[in-house]
């Protein structure tokens, strides 16, 4: 087994740079990520490739990724060789999918699958997921046009050294025909709990971004689910496209779903302050003294009280601080946390809720 190339203790307990609230529209935008599909040229999509040949372009493409310097040192782990918990650790951290690291519970994790990130964790490069390369840049914010120039540079970097797969008219060739043509994913995660307090007006939302060819999705993206209030507005068609027009379309719709949740919550902070301050003291209260808190609970609270800190109706615990307990509370976090053990098996559920009302008691506390 594969040791982490980091120490995990202090990797779970620092907070990666892009989830540092301090871009941009920070108050509702999260952070902005662009993605981009790639394949190596003269070789079969990864569902076609044997375990053999996925383990050899993977050792053929990792001395390339490790040169690549545009953002600091380049970690390397081979995911069919880490632990368990390393591997749900750079889940949590958005570092990688869960397609290319299954946890114990799922299937196992095929040989030639890899991940190579940078130290601040603004970048990571995925190897062998659904394509040979999914190339991710993230940035703090709402620093959208930020996030996609580094995305090009890394692209434009890693193609002088690796061939593409490509061909006109289409464009980039991808394993799935919804990523051809420009191969880019390019997403917004928002915090929207006003416009979450109001089923009909978040529908607006929905609306609003399936007829301008967008999607919303979940904490972790396509095919998870919204929880702590959390949403990923992304585009869904790459294809006869152009990456500037991709771009274009979410930099046009996010400032206007940022103006209607703000216009919701100075609204409840006008007319139900009482009850939105209830909602914040309860949810604090309740952190510092449960005995036992479900992962869905703790980010419940957890976005009550950004929200109270973002009204200016709790100051006890600063945004960053928040960010920071939101990704620690999930269960590898916790775990390494807690435990101290990256090697050891996961904990049962029961235990883990144990654990993370105890966590949230000591900082609260």
């Amino acid at each position: 087994m594969q040791s982490p190339p980091v120490d995990p203790l202090r990797f779970a307990e620092r907070v990666p740079a892009w989830l540092v609230p301090q871009g941009v529209d920070s108050d509702v935008v999260v952070s902005c990520r662009v993605r981009l599909a790639r394949n190596v040229a003269g070789q079969p999509f990864v569902t076609k490739l044997s375990d053999e040949r996925a383990a050899e372009l993977a050792n053929e493409l990792k001395p390339h990724l490790m040169r690549l310097e545009l953002d600091g040192e380049m970690l390397w782990t081979s995911i069919a060789e880490a632990p368990v918990l390393w591997r749900l650790l750079l889940r949590e951290r958005h570092l990688v999918s869960r397609d290319l690291a299954p946890s114990s519970d799922e299937r196992p994790a095929q040989p030639g699958r890899a991940v190579a990130f940078s130290r601040s964790e603004r970048i990571s490069v995925m190897v062998n997921e659904e394509d040979h390369l999914r190339l991710q840049v993230l940035a703090s914010g709402f620093q959208l046009e930020e996030a996609w120039e580094r995305a090009k540079e890394l692209d434009s970097a890693l193609e002088r050294a690796v061939p593409y797969a490509f061909a006109d008219p289409y464009g980039y060739l991808t394993c799935c025909p919804t990523n051809v043509g420009t191969g880019l994913r390019a997403s917004v995660m928002l915090h929207l709990p006003a416009l979450a307090m109001a089923p009909s007006e978040i529908e607006k939302v929905f609306t609003a971004a399936s007829r301008t060819g967008l999607a919303v999705r979940g904490l972790y993206g396509e095919g998870s689910r919204a929880i702590g209030d959390f949403y990923q507005i992304s585009n869904q068609v790459t294809l006869g496209r152009s990456e500037e027009d991709l771009i274009a379309e979410l930099r046009e719709l996010v400032p206007a779903i940022l103006a209607f949740e703000r216009g919701v919550r100075s609204e409840l902070h006008k007319t139900h302050r009482r009850a939105v301050e209830d909602r914040v003291r309860r949810s604090h209260g309740l952190l510092r003294t449960s005995r036992a808190m479900p992962t869905d609970g703790a980010l419940a609270h957890l976005s009550n009280l950004r929200l109270g800190q973002v009204l200016g109706i709790f100051s006890d615990t600063p945004l960053d601080t928040l960010a920071r307990l939101r990704v620690q509370i999930q269960k590898a976090h916790l775990q390494t946390l807690t435990q101290r053990e990256v090697d050891a098996e996961l904990l049962d559920p029961a235990e883990r809720d144990r654990l993370r009302a105890e966590f949230l008691r000591k900082h609260f506390a």
